[in-house]
């Protein structure tokens, strides 16, 4: 079974093939990534790697490692709650003191909150 992997407390150099070679000694890796920011495009220091065996001693093996300097967090990435949503809400006023119609935009936030399932 695939295993999705959380790397955490990388240096901003490490590249997804780092990730790749570091963790193909200890099984098959499928996919590797750094997460990156969107609006600077520099490395946000942790990525993901996808196992499809020996995922399990990858984390045993690597989790605490120091690897650039960096003491690595490696452990089984938990799926994300997904964050409150946001939505913009747009209407129209219709107000005159003459009694004809002007309308001017308006907007507001609502925030929508996931309810437990």
């Amino acid at each position: 079974m695939s295993k999705n992997i959380y790397v955490g407390n990388l240096t901003f150099q490490t590249t997804a093939d780092d990730l790749r070679e570091l963790f193909a000694q200890y099984g098959t890796v499928t996919s590797a990534q750094v997460v990156s920011d969107r609006e600077t495009g520099r490395s946000r220091g942790f990525g993901f790697v996808e196992m499809s065996e020996g995922g399990d001693e990858a984390i045993a093996a690597l989790n605490g490692k120091q690897v650039g300097g960096r003491s690595l967090t490696v452990n089984e990435a938990k799926p994300r709650d997904r964050p409150v949503s946001r939505s913009v809400v747009t209407w129209a006023l219709v107000t005159s003191p003459y009694g004809s119609n002007s309308a001017r935009r308006s907007s507001a936030v609502v925030w929508n909150e996931r309810l437990p399932t």
